[in-house]
């Protein structure tokens, strides 16, 4: 998310890029040349952005899903080559023995996939019928040293157990990046989170929903930007809005009170390792 000129720990850029359902390659392909001519270093998009609100129903269709190589998977990484701008994107992602995952992509301006994630924490209720679709991930989140500030992602719902923002912010994560897919109704309780787990892990929180209602699906609301200190920077319906981050704004943050309080990581790994014996 560092400009590709300034060191590390200078300021940085990030696009917030809402705009319309991405259902056709051709948009994808367009929007990271406009957001760099904005001067932005990443391009940041919706949940699962170029498929369609597909859990709105608990029927799992084939081609919903693709392995790495597929078309929508491809069409992101040629549309970051071809601005030159790195590209936070996603698909369901389906391997070789046929398991399926929502999976974030994390790619650099080059086109090449730099990290993946896959979606942990799954809802199953009307219009969010996500376990019928795609199994939970395996892997906790992790830092990503891809664009000189680090960054981590997590996909919408994930952000609802802070216990993921919080292990981004101690790996060092100054950024943690969120495509989600949430009804305008429920936004006021996503704030709350949002703000919540920027202060209480010292990071930017950055959220990019998905714009508008979707068979039946009431989809909307407000992209987000918080920055360490829980002021809120960003909160738009705007197609394509940029947000600058300072990697001094996360320092002085953890410098500062409740920033500078240990993580106890290996006291809470220990207690957490006896409810991982029950719960899994």
């Amino acid at each position: 998310m560092v400009a590709h000129d300034v060191a590390v720990g200078a300021r940085a850029r990030i696009v917030a890029q809402i705009g319309e359902r991405l259902g056709i390659a051709n948009r994808v392909e367009t929007e990271p040349e406009r957001d760099a001519e904005r001067g932005a270093d990443l391009a940041v998009l919706p949940e699962i952005p170029l498929n369609a609100w597909c859990p709105s129903t608990k029927e799992a269709k084939p081609d919903d899903a693709e392995p790495m190589d597929g078309p929508r998977s491809t069409a992101q990484r040629d549309a970051a080559a071809e601005a030159g701008i790195g590209l936070i994107g996603g698909i369901i992602h389906r391997d070789d023995a046929g398991r399926r995952t929502s999976r974030a992509l994390v790619i650099d301006a080059t086109g090449a996939i730099r990290a993946t994630y896959e979606k942990l924490h799954l809802p199953e209720e009307p219009g969010f019928w996500e376990t019928s679709h795609y199994e939970p991930g395996t892997e906790a989140p992790r830092r990503i040293d891809a664009f000189g500030l680090p960054i981590g992602v997590q996909l919408c719902s994930d952000n609802n157990r802070p216990q993921g923002v919080h292990l981004l912010g101690a790996q060092g994560a100054m950024a943690m990046i969120n495509p989600r897919a949430t009804e305008e109704k429920t936004y006021q309780r996503w704030k709350t989170v949002f703000r919540a787990n920027a202060l209480t892990s010292c990071v930017y929180v950055l959220s990019v929903n998905r714009p508008y209602p979707e068979d039946g699906v009431l989809i909307g609301g407000p992209s987000v930007a918080f920055d360490p200190n829980g002021e809120l920077l960003l909160e738009t319906t705007d197609a394509v809005t940029l947000v600058t981050l300072d990697a001094k704004v996360v320092t002085d943050a953890r410098r500062a009170y409740p920033g500078y309080l240990p993580v106890r990581a290996r006291l809470y790994a220990d207690a957490w390792d006896e409810v991982a014996r029950s719960d899994g």
